[in-house]
């Protein structure tokens, strides 16, 4: 019988172990992936330290989400991708992570962000068929219902592995939000999704792109990818940055703050930062039970307006596809993963991205 390695997550910041499983058989609505690159985003590591979702501790499940991969079988049923192109084994795909259960008050109202979206991988014990729920495996099961488009063959797994999650998250949040030309974008965070978050700002008419972070050597590559300046918060205290943000605006502010920390200590300083009337996006902030303090009068007197995305809509994957495609060169996407580790060494990997100096570490199958 044929088996495929997992990675096991039974409690928090703890070792992960290696299990097989069988290879289960593929239903006619389902594929079962062949994982050839996955990463540890950053919600894997709230996870892993036990933030996040608050994941029960015991059941021994499969984490990971961002990933790319081929085609090991297909069911009977499929014969096409999301958007009508032929699918045949042994082709290379992205796809959503998540599925929208389309039964809830979310899903009828057409809106991403389903509380029931990860019904097939987060909670659900390996020891569950069909085993393999998450990316850290050399298997990934799908499900009917997941958004799922070819990959072209000029772009390497290395710059799509990220696209089912850090890219798309930041395409469809700014969309949502909302840039017109000629803005300034104030980007907390630089890291992956900082990072793409700049890059596609430039690309949708922004002007001028401020970002923000404490490590030199993030500021450095967010150059690469377009910041018009950098501020290490580390080097100017709050009251500075804001001053600084007020100079470079004519005294305005910005237009939008777009958050990619996961503190919400920065959460006060982006509302200072925007103009009358500005915008202000959260990503970052996906763990529970961590409040801050605001002033809301700020928000509702100056009439700023806040939006908090988590997941995204089907059509992004595919214009997150083509956005690599015609920028590849254009901006270094292969820093974003900046440390590779065998998936053998997924602990070690781990370990390392706790430390905080990787933009992004990808296991390699």
């Amino acid at each position: 019988m044929k088996t495929g390695k997992v990675a096991i997550f039974t409690q928090p910041q703890a070792p992960m172990e290696f299990r097989e499983y069988p290879i289960p058989a593929v239903g006619g609505d389902d594929i079962l992936v062949r994982i050839r690159m996955a990463n540890i985003c950053g919600s894997d590591l709230h996870f892993w330290r036990g933030h996040g979702p608050k994941i029960a501790s015991g059941i021994p499940q499969v984490l990971g989400h961002e990933m790319v991969g081929t085609i090991e079988a297909m069911g009977k049923n499929v014969t096409t991708d999301s958007l009508g192109q032929p699918l045949r084994e042994g082709d290379r795909i992205a796809y959503s992570y998540f599925k929208p259960c389309q039964q809830c008050w979310t899903c009828l109202n057409g809106m991403p962000g389903c509380p029931d979206r990860y019904r097939d991988w987060l909670g659900v014990s390996s020891e569950q068929p069909p085993h393999f729920h998450g990316a850290y495996g050399e298997y990934y099961y799908m499900k009917r219902g997941h958004w799922i488009f070819k990959v072209p063959d000029a772009l390497p797994d290395a710059l799509v592995s990220p696209i089912n999650c850090a890219l798309s998250e930041v395409i469809y949040g700014l969309n949502q939000i909302g840039i017109t030309l000629g803005d300034t974008v104030v980007i907390q965070g630089a890291g992956g999704l900082g990072l793409y978050a700049t890059a596609v700002a430039k690309e949708m008419g922004a002007a001028q792109v401020i970002v923000l972070d404490r490590l030199p050597a993030r500021l450095a590559l967010a150059r690469e990818f377009g910041a018009d300046s950098c501020i290490n918060v580390d080097e100017m205290p709050t009251e500075e940055r804001v001053a600084y943000v007020m100079e470079h605006t004519g005294g305005i502010g910005a237009d939008l703050v777009a958050e990619f920390v996961g503190s919400p200590r920065v959460l006060a300083e982006g509302i200072e930062m925007l103009r009358w009337g500005g915008r202000y996006l959260w990503i970052g902030n996906i763990n529970l039970g961590f409040p801050t303090e605001l002033d809301p009068g700020n928000i509702v007197r100056c009439s700023k307006a806040i939006r908090g995305v988590i997941v995204y809509e089907p059509w992004v994957i595919p214009r997150a596809l083509d956005f690599l495609r015609r920028t590849q060169h254009k901006y270094p996407f292969r820093k974003i993963i900046s440390h590779t580790f065998p998936f053998a060494q997924l602990n070690e990997a781990f370990a390392y991205a706790d430390g905080g100096n990787a933009i992004r570490v990808g296991l390699e199958f």
